[in-house]
This record gives C-alpha cells, sequence and structure tokens, in this order.
C-alpha cells in the first residue's frame, strides 16, 4: 500500500462521514432553517472530499472531469439553498423566534410599505 491509497481512503471516509452528518442533521434538525443548513455544508463538503479522493486513484485526465462536478456543485448548492430559504421564509415554514437577525422580513415589510 502506498501513500496515494491511504490519503485517497482517509479522504473517500472523511468525505462519507461529512455526508452521513448532515444527512443525520437533516433528520433530526427543528426547522426548515436549520435543515438547509445541514443539507448544503457538509453534503458539499463531502462530496468534495470524496470527489478529491477518486481523483487521486483516477488518470489525470480522468480526474480533470470531476473538477467540472465539483464546480457544478459548488455553483449550484447556495443558489438552490437562497431559493429554499426565501420560499420557506415566505410561506411562514421558519421559526421566526430562533432568527438572529431578520434582513429578508425587513426587507420585506420596506417592500410592503412602498
Amino acid at each position: 500500500m502506498n501513500w496515494t491509497d491511504a490519503i485517497s481512503g482517509a479522504l473517500l471516509l472523511l468525505g462519507a462521514l461529512s455526508c452521513l452528518m448532515g444527512a443525520i442533521g437533516v433528520i433530526t434538525f427543528p426547522d426548515v432553517a436549520a435543515r438547509l443548513q445541514a443539507a448544503t455544508k457538509p453534503q458539499t463538503l463531502g462530496l468534495l472530499l470524496v470527489l478529491a479522493g477518486a481523483a487521486l486513484r483516477l488518470p489525470l485526465q480522468d480526474a480533470a472531469s470531476l473538477v467540472v462536478v465539483a464546480l457544478f456543485q459548488l455553483l449550484t448548492s447556495p443558489v438552490l439553498a437562497q431559493l429554499v430559504g426565501r420560499s420557506a421564509y415566505r410561506s411562514d415554514s421558519v421559526r421566526h423566534e430562533t432568527l438572529v437577525i431578520d434582513e429578508l422580513g425587513e426587507r420585506i415589510d420596506q417592500e410592503q410599505q412602498e
């Protein structure tokens, strides 16, 4: 066993663990905002770690295609989280007492006053 096998295995295990923790968070967190946090950040990190672990085991030209997958994930995950979060907020699925700062509520109030 060489060092790339060990590093690849460690990255794959860490990525799988991060995805598992994100999935547990989605199941156990109380509201949409918290679940959205668990669904995006650990899942994205987990996928990037899995892709890095897989890239170490692949030839260079095949590993380069994994960069496209990583970029697609990094571009779509925040956009999707923003859209789902706004939709959940507007449909009153967010527990407002758990919000520390409510910038969207202030903006909606300003738009309604105009």
